[in-house]
């Protein structure tokens, strides 16, 4: 039997797959109890720990950067809401071709990442947006006599280390020192914000800046805030007030701010002064530097501000500053897939099948949104031209599934069968072809076509002669009209010859003209001529 080698070219050795390899020891290099830098965090120390970074030792960078999801909420948000966002994406898998062993292969695939867990576990592999890189375990299970993945498990990442020649290769930090991965057992994620080395592509590196200079605002803000509205404490004493009436007067003062409760000699006094200057603009600087911080925040994290802080704006705006998001989605997701398709699917694949030509393919992908009704209106009529169509990209589009053979297909309408017959006796009709359907409404459509030319031309055969029917009716009546000086005389002359006009000629011809429709209609020779 040939070498399994891993994506890399490293042999695989099966009998170690089912060890654990990176996980946590009770005294040693992978302790869960890690430091916490950002405690007294300085513009020194925080350059100081990017240096560290830089030169091998990623643990602190590591460490801060947990912190700051922890303590900073719109960070948390943000980033957490970059990562959810891939994370809950649909994933397909593509065959790796068209032959019945691919696509039993491409299924065996899609079968497991039906997994509820898959979900968590894409979170934890998208830890890297924010750190640069993550470190995923692949426990695997062989209890079926398949090699399956019983779970993916994120591993702290700074259990982890950059070897020094190229600062790319990711080691597994032990007691005899860093240790190459073991091929098959890990998932390597790098997140590539920008160019360069991989420690360096994370996002808390550059949010890290903002993070130190919003923690010095926010505390100033609660200092300002521990004595806004208090009213200074003024003591007053007597010229002769000798060194231990001062100290009873200052410990008086002093005990007023605390315990508000204090004795004092008669002969002293005590002012209270309200700070009533000043106040409200030193609290609105420091939240606008805060929210500044924020929004550079977002524009680091999202590329944008808008779908996190609405303070106005125009519609056009906003699906600009969406569609900003979605090209960041677009990336992250795309980034994801080939981690997944090189370090997952491949070692699955492998284990399993053997090694193969092509390998099925992962895809995370944003799904088009369509406006269903627009989508309808506008082919309908490129059908109706002959333009071909398959069923198969229309049904994706409104995301209706195939039927299965004992569904109840909707019909239309004008195409539905009658009902059936309540006689016994009665059988239902059968439905005609379509050929039938066709040929039968291509013919009402000339007839009907027919009649009304037919009809058309006995209304012009009948009118021929309107002008001697109609002007021995209204000459007179047109000469009185003519000859009238006013409209009272116009409204009598209207009144006196409609009551004597003789209409009988017209009354004959129009009812010649029906009488004849009717017949013609009724032996069907509705032609027009007859």
């Amino acid at each position: 039997m040939a070498q399994l080698l891993d994506q890399f070219g490293n042999p695989v050795d099966l009998s170690r797959l089912r060890e654990e390899k990176a996980g946590p020891t009770i005294s040693g290099v992978r302790s869960i109890i890690g430091g916490h830098p950002a405690q007294g965090l300085t513009p020194g120390r925080l350059a100081r720990l990017l240096l560290t970074s830089e030169n091998g030792d990623p643990t602190p960078l590591m460490e801060l950067a947990e912190e700051m999801e922890e303590k900073d909420w719109h960070y948390m948000s943000v980033l957490g809401t970059r990562k959810r966002a891939v994370a809950q994406l649909d994933i397909t898998v593509e065959a790796g071709g068209d032959s019945a062993r691919e696509e039993e292969i491409a299924d065996f695939i899609r079968d497991w990442l039906t997994r509820d867990e898959i979900e968590d576990e894409l979170i934890d592999i998208l830890d890297a947006i924010g750190k640069g890189y993550s470190v995923t375990e692949i426990l695997w299970d062989v209890s079926e006599r398949q090699w399956v993945p019983s779970r993916l498990e994120w591993r702290r990442p700074e259990w982890f280390e950059f070897d020094r020649h190229t600062g790319q290769r990711v080691l597994l930090r032990a007691e005899g020192g860093p240790q190459p991965l073991e091929p098959f057992c890990f998932i390597t994620h790098f997140a590539k914000a920008k160019s360069g080395l991989p420690i360096r592509g994370g996002l808390a590196r550059s949010v890290a800046w903002a993070y130190l200079f919003k923690n010095y605002d926010l505390k100033d803000w609660v200092t300002f805030l521990e004595v806004y509205g208090m009213p200074i404490r003024v003591g007053k004493y007597e010229n002769g007030a000798t060194e231990e009436d001062k100290e009873i007067l200052l410990r008086a003062v002093s005990s007023i701010g605390t315990d508000a409760a204090a004795i004092m000699p008669k002969t002293m006094m005590i002012e209270f002064i309200e700070n009533k200057a000043g106040g409200g603009s030193g609290s609105e600087q420091y939240e606008r530097f805060a929210d500044w911080l924020d929004r550079q925040v977002s524009k680091a994290v999202l590329g944008q501000t808008l779908t996190t802080e609405v303070k106005g704006g125009s519609m056009a705006a906003a699906k600009v500053h969406d569609e900003v998001r979605k090209d960041i989605m677009r990336s992250d997701a795309s980034q994801a897939a080939a981690t997944l398709n090189r370090d997952l699917i491949r070692p699955i694949v492998d284990l399993n099948y053997g090694p193969q030509k092509t390998y099925p393919r992962i895809r995370m992908e944003i799904p088009d949104s369509v406006d269903l009704k627009a989508f309808s209106e506008g082919i309908t009529p490129l059908i109706d031209r002959g333009l071909k169509i398959g069923q198969g990209w229309v049904r994706e589009k409104f995301g209706a599934p195939l039927p299965g053979d004992e569904d109840e297909l909707l019909t239309p309408q004008s195409a539905a069968p009658p009902p059936a017959s309540t006689s016994p006796s009665s059988a239902p009709p059968a439905d005609p072809l379509p050929a039938e359907i066709e040929t039968a409404t291509i013919r009402a459509s000339q007839e009907a076509a027919e009649t009304d030319a037919a009809i058309v031309g006995l209304s012009e055969t009948a009118l021929e002669e309107w002008e001697p029917l109609i002007e021995p009716l209204l000459a007179p009546l047109l000469d009185e009209i003519e000859a009238a000086d006013s409209l009272d005389q116009v409204k009598a002359a209207l009144v006196k010859r409609m009551g004597d006009m003789d209409d009988t000629n017209l009354r004959e011809v129009l009812a010649r003209a029906g009488f004849s429709a009717r017949i013609a209609a009724s032996v069907g020779a509705l032609d027009g001529d007859d």
